[in-house]
């Protein structure tokens, strides 16, 4: 199955680049839109969902106040990875935030909807 490269944007209504940073880069931010429950040990996050599902991811690169980048540990492309990249617009000083992500070709619009429902999340958790 051919893998597809996803890349969303969402503008936010957000004025504090501290709270959109923290809600993507930390275990009580992903907490509160991402994950139930986010454990971070170094560089090693697990994910958990309900009372069974879990994930790890590794973060494979990180810059403060600019994005985080995490690599699931089961994927079997050690190339593909997920993003959180937070940017602000200078002209209108509107922050936005890019994720990139990938997915097989047959589920790439479900994978779509995922972020899009995550990121609703993320909005009403933060008030963005």
């Amino acid at each position: 199955m051919k893998r597809e490269k996803i890349h969303l944007e969402y503008a936010l209504n957000a004025t504090s680049k501290n709270i959109i940073w923290s809600s993507i880069s930390t275990p009580a931010g992903l907490e509160e839109w991402f994950a139930d429950k986010v454990l971070s040990n170094d560089k090693i996050v697990t994910f958990f969902w309900g009372k069974t599902e879990s994930r790890e991811a590794e973060i494979i690169a990180i810059r403060a106040y600019a994005y985080i980048r995490f690599r699931w540990l089961d994927d079997e492309n050690e190339r593909e990875y997920f993003e959180i990249k937070m940017s602000n617009n200078e002209l209108t000083n509107d922050f936005v935030l890019e994720v990139t992500d990938f997915a097989d070709e047959d589920e790439a619009d479900d994978q779509r909807d995922l972020w899009n429902s995550q990121i609703e999340r993320l909005r009403r958790a933060f008030g963005f």
